[in-house]
């Protein structure tokens, strides 16, 4: 029986070979020691791969953490020219709306003030006259700018009228005068010529007056200081067939005239309707007779209204409340 504990291998001498493995390992001859045995050779294990011990023998080579170094350094340089341009772009982008903003703000003050209403002054309301004025030959009604009837003062202080026979077409300036005037007239830019043929209550004189648009007072100024003192040329006469002006023409005109105002300068020219020409007439019978006194208060009464101040100017720039 075997005792209680021990092991039923047989004991082996200290010192006995032990018996060879199979595959021939150990080699014969090599010595193995027991654990903790006296004169026994420690055999040194290979390191297994991806060990510890393996790890530390790895050497970093010094190339890697210049690239390392190189990159954080190039991603910096590009993060503070980003930053650079970022706050260049917000400087920029801030100017310009600032300038915009000012610019804004300066018109709109200008909007309110310009389209508030205040007292014009009296440089304004001058202007504002003159305008209405220019205005008149073609904002103003044909019987507006050539009443049908006009009324004036003959001699004896007798109270006369003139009758409107005709209204001509619009025409150039120099197709509707003679030549010295109409020369002038377009050297000072006139842009339109208007006419009207007027008989007196009896018929027995024509009157054409002729309404030369200049583009504003002061070349009407310019105009007329040019036009040469000759009561022989103006106007030319306008006949209307059927009435009693069909005789009247330039050879039947007996005197010509003119007056400024405003843009405008208003010609005029008289004859009798009976077709006597101007050689057939003495001076001294034009001198005493009622025909140029009549043409020369037709055309000042047709001047008077073209040149006339508005009866209402506004005081204000919106209307008469400011």
């Amino acid at each position: 029986m075997s005792q209680q504990g021990r092991s039923q291998e047989p004991e082996r001498p200290l010192g006995t070979p032990a018996p060879r493995a199979r595959g021939g390992w150990p080699p014969s001859g090599s010595r193995v020691g027991g654990i903790g045995g006296a004169g026994s050779s420690r055999v040194r294990r290979a390191p297994v791969p991806g060990s510890p011990a393996r790890r530390s023998r790895v050497r970093s080579w010094p190339a890697a953490g210049h690239d390392r170094t190189a990159v954080k350094r190039a991603e910096l340089e590009t993060l503070e020219q980003g930053i650079r341009f970022r706050t260049i772009f917000l400087i920029l982008m801030g100017t310009i709306l600032a300038i915009a903003a000012t610019n804004v703000l300066t018109g709109t003050v200008g909007l309110v003030r310009e389209t508030s209403s205040r007292p014009l002054t009296a440089a304004e309301q001058a202007r504002y006259i003159q305008d209405d004025i220019a205005r008149r030959w073609h904002t103003w009604t044909a019987d507006l700018v050539f009443p049908v009837e006009l009324q004036y003062i003959g001699l004896g202080r007798v109270q006369q009228y003139a009758r409107r026979v005709g209204l001509a077409p619009e025409v150039a300036c120099a197709a509707g005068t003679d030549a010295p005037v109409g020369s002038v007239l377009s050297e000072y830019g006139c842009r339109t010529l208007l006419r009207a043929t007027y008989v007196d209550q009896t018929s027995s004189f024509a009157f054409t007056v002729g309404i030369a648009v200049l583009g504003d007072e002061e070349r009407r100024i310019a105009a007329s200081a040019q036009l040469a003192v000759d009561d022989r040329v103006g106007v030319r006469p306008v006949a209307f067939p059927g009435t009693a002006t069909e005789l009247f023409g330039a050879a039947q005109r007996q005197r010509n005239a003119w007056v400024g105002v405003g843009p405008y300068i208003v010609f005029s020219t008289a004859g009798y309707t009976d077709g006597r020409t101007r050689q057939a007439v003495a001076p001294e019978e034009i001198l005493h007779s009622e025909l140029w006194p009549a043409a020369q208060a037709v055309a000042g009464r047709i001047a008077h209204a073209l040149g006339d101040e508005p009866s209402a100017v506004p005081q204000c720039t919106q209307g008469n409340v400011c």
